[in-house]
């Protein structure tokens, strides 16, 4: 237990570049009581003690900000930055050294009680305000920028933003990192790339017919010089 709360503690250090010291850390970063709460309401719950295992985890939602089913499964050096508004289902599955930052919702699509909410493969980042609904996997190393709704399966690797999320990076594209980062100021626009398209397109169009424009005046000019029988 002890090895994995230092785990947690020393991936805060990584991740946020803002934490000055293990004090800090420990009574300051609600997102690493979440954890910890969702640590002891896991452990309830996989031993059939639900009632407790809720009660722990709406203790750590009232306490946090942050909304973790205790039936969800979260692998080691689990980090969430800021924490607050985030919400994770009850047949979430998370790997290793994923990252989430405020207001990300793991949500499901479905009634019915089956796999209902996404799985996370190692190494995920997820942009704060992003929604994941479905019981779809998010590959290996993907990112999924701020504020993006994805509805569909993400390629290992993967750049994934917009509403619905679209695939704007591949993996031939992305170099993996050596820590989970997700840049946010790097992301491609695609709305922007759109628009740009279209004043290339236009631009073209314009010189078009100013060039059609120019012929016609000159054979018109021809035609008048032209004599008449």
């Amino acid at each position: 237990m002890f090895r994995a709360m230092r785990e947690d503690i020393n991936s805060v250090f990584d991740r946020d570049p803002a934490a000055r010291s293990v004090l800090e850390i420990i009574f300051c970063y609600p997102g690493l009581h979440a954890v910890w709460f969702h640590r002891v309401a896991h452990w309830l719950w996989t031993h059939q003690l639900y009632f407790f295992g809720r009660l722990t985890s709406h203790l750590g939602r009232f306490l946090t900000g942050v909304e973790i089913h205790p039936g969800a499964t979260i692998g080691r050096k689990f980090f969430i930055d800021h924490g607050m508004g985030v919400v994770i289902g009850e047949t979430a599955e998370i790997g290793d050294n994923v990252t989430l930052y405020h207001g990300v919702t793991l949500g499901g699509v479905t009634w019915d009680k089956v796999k209902r909410h996404p799985t996370l493969d190692d190494n995920v980042v997820i942009g704060s305000g992003a929604k994941i609904l479905g019981p779809f996997t998010v590959g290996k190393g993907a990112k999924i920028g701020s504020n993006s709704v994805v509805v569909k399966e993400v390629p290992p690797n993967a750049t994934v933003v917009g509403i619905p999320g679209r695939v704007v990076m591949g993996a031939e594209e992305t170099k993996a990192p050596e820590r989970p980062d997700l840049q946010h100021g790097n992301l491609p626009d695609p709305q922007a790339k759109a628009m740009a398209c279209l004043y290339e397109q236009l631009r073209a169009l314009e010189e078009q017919v100013k060039s059609l424009s120019e012929e016609q005046m000159r054979l018109r000019a021809e035609l008048a010089a032209t004599p008449k029988d």
